[in-house]
């Protein structure tokens, strides 16, 4: 374990055969993933900060919250806004925050956080993550109890940029066996309108190339197996396959290629990000959670390659 001589805290590296992960104090977030030498996650280095959502863990809510303001239990409660622009509060109040080691071993590490009761989110949580390598590939487990005296409205998401080869997204192969997808507004909140994605760009239902398609898009109807999984894949040219899979904890997924980021950042990956809700889930509902005092919730996900 390093010092804090690096803007995200201590980096707490484990490994597996040819695997090789970077898990950070700050955020708890998920720095590095890389597998026989190629990094299938798209990071950022030792000593940056995650920008634009990078590896990072989301909670207790994921993706934006209209106005940072929302009715909960005869209150009206209201969070800062994080992006000032379109007026919106976003992915939730731990990506900042340090997150103690709990145990770490070669292959595995477990981290936990408090998020104490503050201005516009009056809760109590206990937080864990533990993030393990195996031959399967990595795998995510995300816990949280209320430890607090009232309800709690929760939500959870993970932020991973991945990629199955080096160069624009263009070339990808992408399976996203979702069949609806959440029209969104010039905010990107739900609009309240779930549409098929039947005949129209956000249908890859079948694999296809990105292509020139622009996707930040929520999905969900996600196709699950005999466990529960669902599972989204990348492949490229190399013959590398790239999965995120999750479990039926996460209901819902989004999608981003990137396109509004800096030009050496803009379509080199796709972020596919596990949600346990959809966008605006204090406002809307959909998938959100209410956890009552100490009630537990988990779920896990994670990337294989193949």
């Amino acid at each position: 374990m390093d010092g804090f001589r690096h803007p995200t805290g201590a980096q707490h590296r484990i490994c597996h055969g040819d695997q090789r992960a970077t898990i950070v104090q700050v955020g708890g977030g998920l720095r590095e993933y890389e597998v026989a030498g190629f990094p299938v996650l798209d990071g950022y280095g030792e000593d940056e900060m995650a920008h634009h959502g990078r590896g990072q863990l989301l909670l207790p809510w994921p993706n934006r919250l209209a106005d940072g303001r929302y009715e909960f239990g005869g209150e009206t409660l209201q969070l800062a806004i994080g992006e000032p622009a379109r007026r919106n509060a976003i992915h939730g109040l731990v990506r900042w925050s340090a997150w103690d080691l709990i145990d770490i071993e070669p292959s595995r590490v477990r981290l936990g956080h408090v998020l104490w009761p503050q201005a516009g989110y009056p809760f109590l949580l206990a937080l864990e993550l533990e993030y393990e390598l195996s031959d399967a590939g990595l795998r995510v487990t995300v816990r949280a109890r209320n430890a607090g005296r009232v309800p709690a409205p929760y939500g959870a998401g993970m932020h991973p940029y991945v990629r199955a080869e080096r160069g624009p997204v263009d070339g990808t192969v992408l399976k996203l066996g979702a069949d609806r997808w959440l029209e969104s507004d010039d905010r990107q909140l739900p609009t309240g309108r779930m549409l098929s994605v039947a005949g129209t760009p956000f249908d890859f239902r079948e694999p296809r190339p990105v292509g020139g398609t622009i996707i930040d898009t929520a999905f969900t109807g996600l196709p699950r197996d005999s466990a529960g999984i669902a599972r989204i894949e990348l492949s490229g040219d190399s013959g590398r396959r790239v999965a995120v899979w999750m479990d039926a904890h996460f209901e819902y997924v989004m999608v981003f290629t990137g396109d509004p980021l800096a030009a050496d950042e803009r379509r080199r990956s796709v972020a596919i990000e596990p949600m346990t809700c959809a966008p605006d889930a204090f406002h809307n509902g959909l998938g959100l959670q209410v956890l009552e005092p100490d009630q537990q919730v988990s779920g896990s996900w994670g990337i294989s390659v193949s």
